[in-house]
């Protein structure tokens, strides 16, 4: 696969990313630096902001990439969303491309996760990256142009056992993206999501449980959720090719996944029966917790 990014398309757009010092945000900041984007990188970490620019700086044409500003950005205080974004809004005046990436994943029971991390989930991926879509929004519709793109997670589609937090905060995001799209459209506004199965930062197949559950039919799909990840390069080529197509939504996934969200929505008797036998399972029980 090639992983260019068309210099036309991005060149001289002004492109924000939260979480940039991820593996996903790495590379999704060096395909648009290398196409000539003029780069704000978020993240919670400023050593490695600093390291991630200088790289980028140091393997790049300076006569044609622009050398990236950086904003300290945490989704979990949301008591300085604000200034943040005020901060966002004065690199440039302007955002072309609003990236929200990066989220927090827990997985337990739903007895054993208490009220208080529930609500520390849905700040870091829900209410963080809305908050932060709402104060760059009038920016966009003053220019009648603008572009969110949000990378999600297929659970935003696909509900799994013992990830109650996770899967509601993922649910929430699609649902408030969605219905951005329909507001803002007038505005020449787009807004996408891509949703994707795990990020296999090894790009490698994860090692199998010695422990399989013992119903066949979750077996199977299980397996398909936890052996198919996506590689954050390849994540990261969808997410500029998206920024360039602007196609509305994605779905990154194993055709079994897919093929479970069909299920769901067309035979959600049988979907749950098959669910709710795989948790009673205790070799899966084991898998996913």
């Amino acid at each position: 696969m090639h992983y260019g990014c068309p210099i036309s398309d991005v060149q001289n757009k002004v492109v924000v990313i939260t979480d940039a010092v991820s593996a996903m945000g790495n590379e999704c900041a060096r395909l648009l630096h290398e196409g000539g984007a003029q780069l704000v990188l978020c993240g919670p970490n400023w050593d490695k902001l600093e390291s991630l620019q200088d790289l980028l700086c140091s393997d790049s044409d300076p006569s044609k990439t622009f050398p990236p500003k950086l904003v300290l950005l945490d989704f979990s205080d949301i008591d300085r969303m604000e200034d943040v974004i005020t901060e966002i809004s004065e690199c440039y005046g302007y955002v072309d491309v609003l990236i929200c990436n990066g989220s927090m994943k827990v997985k337990a029971p739903v007895q054993n996760l208490s009220l208080e991390m529930d609500k520390i989930i849905m700040d870091v991926n829900y209410f963080g990256p809305i908050t932060l879509a709402k104060g760059i929004l009038p920016l966009m519709i003053a220019r009648r142009t603008g572009h969110f793109v949000i990378v999600n997670s297929i659970q935003g589609r696909l509900a799994v056992p013992f990830r109650t937090s996770f899967s509601a905060s993922k649910h929430a995001v699609q649902a408030f993206f969605d219905c951005l799209r329909a507001e803002v459209e007038e505005y020449g506004i787009s807004v996408s999501t891509i949703n994707h199965t795990f990020i296999n930062a090894t790009a490698q197949e994860a090692t199998p449980s010695l422990s399989q559950p013992t119903n066949a039919l979750w077996a199977y799909i299980l397996s398909k959720f936890t052996t198919h990840g996506v590689s954050p390069k390849s994540l990261a080529y969808e997410v500029v090719r998206v920024v360039n197509r602007k196609r509305r939504e994605v779905l990154l996934a194993h055709p079994i996944p897919w093929a479970a969200l069909y299920i769901r929505s067309l035979m959600p008797s049988f979907f749950f029966s098959v669910v709710s036998a795989g948790v009673k399972d205790a070799a899966m029980n084991q898998q996913l917790k």
